[in-house]
């Protein structure tokens, strides 16, 4: 049996993949820590096979970042990140798994220009917190020995029944409008059971390396919010001629390029020699807004 720590309790990553480990309870032990304070530096690390590190700071800011906040995301996302796997590390676990995000590839592209992510495709954060991703990744790989595996995963936007961020809102958005403009987008997501079983496979072959997980199909934001509204047997109507008004609204906020800009990687980086992603997009939407 591999026994599992979860650093980060409460995280909507973290309660799922507990959740879904109780498939296998002959194989699987896994149990949660809380990382707000300093009460974990006392915690017993030694006995487990892994720890999944899902603590940090969200981005949610879509303007100007205070400086506080940007010292909290380096505090908690890189700091804080560093500190549990030198802990890790020197109670012998094995293996560290670590939440990146496509973020540190820095924001969408605007409406009307593509952005496809290749294993080529270096690093550039747009903001401190893609930054305190990336700092944390480095300082990591140099922990990193043939004692103490470290596995990077750098998922795109994850979404889920009771997930946070952009899906909620477009799934209230497809129930209540009509019509909605039509942009000829494409973006990489990640279905939330796609990515628990990826990292249960991270585990159960003690990988290493970094990883892109993806969905099998790209999606399209229009074509996503028709699909949320048939959920609800709701018809919505894609209207074609709203790009360039969009565009203009995205000179004066972030939010229209993070909704309708192009952000993916190449399918062919994403795929895994066993397969994760048990369920499509379409079959993915419908369990998230049953």
């Amino acid at each position: 049996m591999k026994k599992i720590l979860i650093t980060g309790a409460g995280s909507y990553i973290g309660t799922s993949f507990e959740a879904y480990m109780k498939k296998w309870p002959d194989k699987y032990q896994v149990e949660t820590l809380d990382m707000i304070g300093d009460d974990w530096m006392k915690y017993d690390f030694s006995g487990y096979d892994c720890v999944y590190h899902v603590a940090g700071i969200a981005h949610s800011d879509n303007g100007k970042i205070s400086k506080e906040k940007a010292k909290l995301y380096y505090e908690v996302n890189t700091k804080l990140t560093i500190r549990t796997a030198m802990k890790a590390k020197k109670a012998g676990v094995k293996q560290f798994i670590f939440m990146s995000s496509a973020i540190v590839y820095g924001d969408s592209a605007p409406i009307g220009k593509k952005k496809i992510i290749t294993k080529d495709t270096p690093v550039s954060p747009a903001n401190c917190y893609g930054d305190s991703k990336v700092k944390a990744e480095k300082g990591l790989k140099k922990l990193e020995d043939e004692s103490f595996k470290v596995v990077i995963l750098r998922p795109p936007m994850i979404y889920g029944k009771g997930s946070k961020g952009n899906y909620p809102l477009m799934s209230k958005l497809a129930q209540k409008m009509p019509i909605f403009p039509y942009v000829d987008n494409c973006r990489s997501m990640l279905y939330i059971e796609n990515l628990m079983e990826f990292v249960r496979l991270m585990i159960e072959n003690e990988e290493r390396g970094t990883f892109w997980p993806q969905n099998a199909e790209y999606s399209n934001t229009s074509e996503l919010v028709k699909m949320i509204a048939a959920e609800h047997c709701k018809r919505i109507i894609l209207v074609k001629g709203a790009t360039v008004p969009l565009k203009m609204a995205g000179l004066a906020t972030g939010l229209v390029d993070k909704a309708f800009g192009n952000l993916a990687y190449d399918k062919k980086m994403s795929k895994y020699k066993e397969e994760y992603r048990k369920y499509s997009l379409r079959e993915s939407i419908r369990k998230t807004e049953e």
